[in-house]
């Protein structure tokens, strides 16, 4: 029976460090052939990853149309911070993986808001419901955080400790086969919420499921076999009017050294089929439609 134990624990513990790795989350199994097989831009992603490096990456001109300036959480710094902050203009946001969320119980703010219980006590909930997203079906927030030795949280300092320590525990937590229980327990030791580093957990499935930014961001972390863990934010017009534009955001990359990629670069990269301009329009109106399907039924009800 100890012997049944122990192989047990041993298949938990390969099982959590091929999560940790990226494999088998949104057809992300890379063998080294396929590895070898990376675009040119996507292999400069990769190293830059490994290096600690910042990356940038366009979605789509069918879904949100924007470009986010990238960095593994692991490698967060003021200096990451400040960048984000000036040259970017859009929300800082964590990045994680399905592991990542499934590990620490994190739920996803719709479904919070949308829970039966909380919709009867607090009914404003109810009048705020997310059911008219244009770019998408879901919204992939989850909790935000403060790590708990910070002051406020809001400074480069602050929010580079709360994102480095983030993804740090992560990895700590899989490399010691921890349980469930200590997981949220050494969570909880370390961070409180709400704090000012938002989370977006991607969808279960990953780039098969969904192309967000938050799918997009963690598949380059696990190509570079870094935690799944990264932070970013939108780059937006020194206007703030709207998103930056693609040729703007090329002139930025070119001009700071730092390598870019789309959505379908990226999809490509993961064994997944490319998807032509036909397909990522189509795959948008579906979207349009049933959030508009969902916003008169509510109005209904």
């Amino acid at each position: 029976q100890q012997q049944q134990q122990q192989q047990q624990r041993q298949q938990q513990q390969a099982e959590a460090e091929a999560k940790a790795r990226g494999e088998g989350q949104g057809g992300s199994i890379m063998s080294g052939e396929a590895a070898a097989a990376l675009s040119e831009g996507v292999q400069a992603c990769v190293d830059a990853f490994k290096a600690g490096k910042p990356v940038m990456v366009f979605d789509s001109a069918f879904r949100e149309g924007e470009t986010d300036l990238l960095w593994a959480a692991s490698s967060a710094t003021a200096a990451a911070m400040r960048q984000l902050r000036r040259d970017c203009g859009g929300l800082l946001f964590l990045a994680i993986g399905d592991e990542v969320g499934e590990r620490f119980g994190l739920p996803y703010l719709q479904d919070l808001h949308t829970h039966e219980a909380l919709l009867e006590k607090y009914p404003v909930l109810k009048e705020l419901q997310t059911n008219d997203l244009q770019y998408d079906s879901r919204s992939a927030f989850t909790l935000s955080m403060n790590h708990r030795e910070t002051f406020t949280g809001i400074t480069d300092k602050d929010r580079a400790l709360t994102t480095r320590r983030f993804a740090e525990l992560f990895s700590e937590l899989v490399e010691d086969d921890a349980s469930p229980k200590e997981s949220l327990a050494r969570l909880g030791k370390e961070f409180r919420t709400p704090g000012h580093i938002p989370i977006c957990r991607e969808s279960t499935g990953g780039l098969k499921k969904r192309r967000g930014h938050t799918e997009l961001s963690v598949s380059i972390a696990r190509l570079a076999g870094v935690a799944p863990v990264v932070i970013g934010a939108e780059m937006l017009q020194p206007d703030g009017d709207n998103a930056l534009s693609v040729e703007d955001a090329r002139a930025y990359a070119a001009k700071h050294g730092i390598p870019m990629v789309t959505g379908a670069d990226l999809v490509e990269a993961h064994g997944l089929p490319r998807p032509t301009e036909e397909e990522e329009r189509a795959a948008k109106k579906p979207k349009l439609a049933e959030a508009t399907e969902e916003k008169a039924e509510a109005t209904e009800a």
